[in-house]
């Protein structure tokens, strides 16, 4: 095998070819020669290492002790920070680079920002708890919170959601969306950073729930594998491009439950308290108190 010939100076060439006719159509031909975007590995670790810092005990190293638990949030934290501040220099040099702008203190404006997420740790422990509460008695089979956090894809999921949707909301998009992407792959449970969650929200199973970047949902809902909170249709501008940013996904009340397999479209808003059955197809709002279900869809108004 060491002696095959595999025609790599002229592969090579036309791979040099392929990017510089991208860069050329996209004027990227006069970027920088050196990488600077943030690094989906390095997020991975840093994701993985916040985590541990938040629950220590559960999600931290197998060895650790109750005796040196602070020591060791205090040092993943240290560690972890600069790490991430790094990250988010990265990424805001770029957003500069592509806008145009001059890139500026950029350090700073990374150090306030990750200061930022430092000082909401507490906060953001305090909302996945409620989260993990909710996954333990929304699930009659759950046996322990431990079980709940060690085990379920969907705490998994909200866990990486509440992380990236700070750094959403900082217009960090491209880091909120390798931690969003993170959870996806590990879960098949894809939650866009820009979506608003609300308190003891609990995804059952999980597989296959995809939530839209405009969709807000309240305190206390619970969804099933397979359900979708999605887009109805997508406008487009006067060169035919889809305009970005609109509000296009559903509003879900407190306390609603939505079944596996439900398709909820549009800017609709599905009323507190209601539960949506499974499999069904819905692209209107229902009132407050509704129970719908496929057979009361195909006969008539919701209830």
């Amino acid at each position: 095998m060491h002696n095959v010939d595999w025609q790599l100076e002229e592969i090579v060439t036309q791979l040099r070819a392929t990017r510089e006719t991208w860069r050329e159509r996209h004027g990227r031909s006069r970027e920088r020669g050196c990488r600077e975007l943030p690094s989906r590995s390095a997020i991975r670790v840093i994701t993985d290492d916040l985590i541990g810092a938040l629950f220590p005990m559960r999600l931290g190293p197998s060895d650790l002790r109750r005796e040196s638990e602070d020591f060791y949030v205090g040092h993943t934290l240290d560690a972890t920070l600069n790490a991430l501040c790094h990250e988010v220099c990265l990424e805001l040099k770029y957003i500069a680079r592509q806008l145009g702008h001059d890139a500026g203190d950029t350090q700073a404006r990374a150090v306030e920002i990750v200061q930022g997420f430092a000082a909401d740790l507490p906060e953001l422990r305090r909302r996945l708890d409620a989260d993990v509460m909710a996954a333990y008695h929304g699930d009659p089979a759950a046996r322990s919170v431990d079980e709940v956090l060690l085990c379920y894809p969907g705490v998994h999921a909200v866990i990486h959601h509440r992380i990236a949707s700070y750094f959403y909301q900082e217009d960090l998009s491209l880091l909120a969306r390798m931690i969003a992407e993170i959870a996806h792959s590990d879960t098949g449970i894809d939650i866009h950073p820009g979506a608003t969650i609300g308190e003891g929200f609990f995804i059952d199973h999980g597989t296959g729930v995809v939530i839209g970047e405009t969709a807000i949902i309240g305190n206390n809902v619970r969804l099933y594998q397979a359900v979708t909170l999605g887009a109805k249709r997508f406008p487009s501008d006067e060169r035919g491009h889809l305009e970005k940013g609109l509000p296009r996904h559903p509003i879900v009340e407190d306390d609603v439950v939505v079944y596996a397999g439900a398709t909820i479209l549009g800017r609709i808003t599905i009323g507190k308290g209601s539960i949506i059955g499974g499999n069904v197809w819905l692209t209107r709002s229902v009132e407050p108190g509704s129970n719908v279900t496929q057979a009361n869809l195909q006969s008539g108004p919701c209830p």
